[in-house]
């Protein structure tokens, strides 16, 4: 169990909390109960990523695992479009932590707030809990188990006002409900999808020379192929075209091999 720093937890409570969320986000929030929890995202008019998170509920509140440095921002919008809807909102960080489990067995049944990982078995569980607990790992190694399964993890990998959800996995992994109704920049979300515009993907990448930072390029002989996102080790994730997948690509001046895992769909 790793302790997440990066992390923080926005809570809504109130009776429209629920049909609030998910008139704006790429999920179903109706999903998301007691040791359940719901993969989504908040993006802006135009279908672009702004910010993803874990949506848990005790059946009482909703609490959102996000990016810790998104948060003023996620607040502002969110209280935006509130209007009359009978919703309070509140970054809880201070009193609730996020933390990683993989490797064992699943967290007690008894905890509302402890669920799969709802993108990916592989990935293990999350757990809201006061910061401070006893952890048996670190943030580090939780990003070596996470990266060579594909798992974006908010920015670097996502870029906000630019990535698309499906070039970041968010189909295959369960980020995006195609049968609930509208919300924020789902017009071009959908339209991505059925008329195949992905040119590009994140995956994983194994590098010849590790240690090369978040937003390297990567080429392709002479041609930019995509960038680096976040790495551990040798292994790292990279935002890449996918016409320059099956030529010989660089980074630092140093080869990498895509890694493509067995859930990402490529043409």
């Amino acid at each position: 169990m790793a302790f997440l720093p990066e992390r923080g937890v926005v809570e809504l409570s109130g009776a429209d909390r629920v049909g609030f969320l998910n008139g704006l986000v790429s999920n179903d929030v109706a999903r998301a109960g007691p040791g359940r929890a719901v993969w989504a995202a908040l993006l802006t008019p135009q279908g672009r990523y702004l910010v993803d998170f874990f949506i848990f509920s005790d059946g009482e509140r909703l609490c959102l695992d996000t990016p810790r440095a998104a948060i003023p921002g996620l607040i502002q919008k969110l209280r935006r479009f509130k209007l009359r809807a009978a919703v309070e909102i509140a970054d809880v960080s201070e009193r609730l932590g996020v933390y990683a489990l993989w490797g064992g067995g699943p967290p007690p049944a008894k905890d509302p707030l402890a669920a799969a990982d709802p993108r990916l078995p592989a990935a293990g569980y999350r757990r809201l809990l006061p910061p401070g607990m006893a952890a048996n790992a670190t943030a580090a190694e939780y990003a070596a188990h996470r990266i060579p399964l594909g798992l974006p993890d908010g920015p670097p990998d996502l870029e906000p006002d630019k990535t698309l959800l499906l070039e970041a996995g968010f189909d295959e992994l369960g980020g995006v409900d195609w049968q609930k109704g509208c919300y924020m920049g789902q017009e071009l979300t959908a339209r991505t999808k059925y008329r195949g515009l992905v040119k590009r993907r994140l995956l994983p990448v194994r590098l010849a020379a590790p240690g090369a930072l978040p937003c390297t390029p990567v080429l392709a002989g002479e041609q930019e192929a995509g960038t680096l996102r976040s790495g551990a080790g040798d292994m790292a994730l990279a935002m890449l075209r996918l016409d320059a997948l099956a030529r010989p690509l660089a980074a630092a001046g140093a080869p990498l091999t895509p890694c493509p895992p067995a859930w990402l769909k490529l043409p």
